[in-house]
């Protein structure tokens, strides 16, 4: 889990710096020492952050999964059960009743910041 540059600005935390990432490959960080949460770097300028949580195999494994696009949708397949989720809006898109939380993600001067709500 990567140990968060606690720095908030305008309510954005810088989680890591944009060269700590790998393309379409996930990183786990802690927000305000409780919520895990999963960044992947899905371009060169686009990073997207949902929660780590994966409700149907109930664990923080998220930032494992594998990266996907399914008719333009950007998701995470989780590690455990395969579902997938939406890296834009935290919908399962193989489970109505499942979801998971997305954070506003940007890049700041090489810095990646999740915005606080």
């Amino acid at each position: 889990m990567t140990e968060l540059n606690s720095t908030n600005s305008n309510n954005w935390q810088t989680i890591c710096k944009k060269e700590d990432l790998v393309k379409y490959s996930g990183v786990c960080a802690l927000l305000n020492d409780e919520q895990q949460v999963a960044i992947f770097l899905v371009d060169d300028d686009n990073a997207l952050t949902i929660s780590n949580w994966d409700p149907a195999g109930k664990a923080n494994v998220l930032y494992r999964g594998l990266i996907g696009d399914a008719d333009g949708e950007v998701f995470v397949a989780s590690p455990l059960y395969k579902e997938r989720f939406s890296l834009t809006n935290g919908r399962c898109l193989d489970d109505d009743t499942l979801s998971v939380t997305t954070y506003q993600t940007r890049i700041e001067q090489g810095q990646v910041q999740v915005l606080m709500a």
